[in-house]
């Protein structure tokens, strides 16, 4: 009988569908029998889908939500029940350090404390900064190496060279 149902709300929901369009397609002009029917064979398939959609979600409201309260409540317990039994364990744990402490008698320690001192790390020692003086100085060329770069050759203007006297001078002959 839901089947029947179902039927009947996917058939009248595509005739609503196909109604809707052809009336917005009968504005724009004359339409032709494929056009009618690929309407028809479109809204049969969404009509399917929405109705189906539909169907589940009256199927999770007809749950019974006393159901899920029942549900609630007894993760609820269980989690009260867990964090309980945690919290004794704690207060076990804390009583048997406590107990622990109050047992060693301080004449045995000589009034010392009981407790082990902890090592220490040693501190890293900072990374030494490095500056031009100590890194190492770059290598010299070889000397059997011809230099890249010909340095020029100066000469000395300030002092005069002796006259040559094979040369005539300009000043013998004026």
């Amino acid at each position: 009988m839901a089947n029947k149902e179902t039927k009947t709300k996917q058939q009248a929901l595509a005739s609503d569908i196909i109604h809707s369009i052809e009336s917005k397609l009968s504005e724009a002009g004359e339409s032709s029998k494929k056009i009618k029917k690929s309407i028809e064979k479109s809204a049969e398939k969404l009509a399917k889908k929405l109705t189906k959609l539909l169907s589940k979600d009256e199927k999770k409201k007809a749950k019974d939500p006393a159901k899920k309260a029942d549900v609630k409540a007894k993760k609820d317990q269980k989690k009260a029940k867990k964090n309980a039994e945690k919290a004794d364990k704690n207060a076990q744990r804390s009583a048997n350090k406590k107990a622990k402490e109050d047992v060693t008698p301080v004449a045995q320690t000589n009034g010392q404390s009981t407790e082990t001192p902890k090592p220490t790390k040693p501190e890293p020692r900072p990374a030494p900064a490095r500056n031009r003086s100590t890194t190492p100085a770059p290598k010299p060329a070889p000397a059997n190496r011809k230099p890249s770069v010909s340095t020029p050759v100066t000469v000395d203007t300030t002092t005069q060279a002796p006259a040559n006297a094979t040369e005539p001078s300009s000043t013998d002959n004026a």
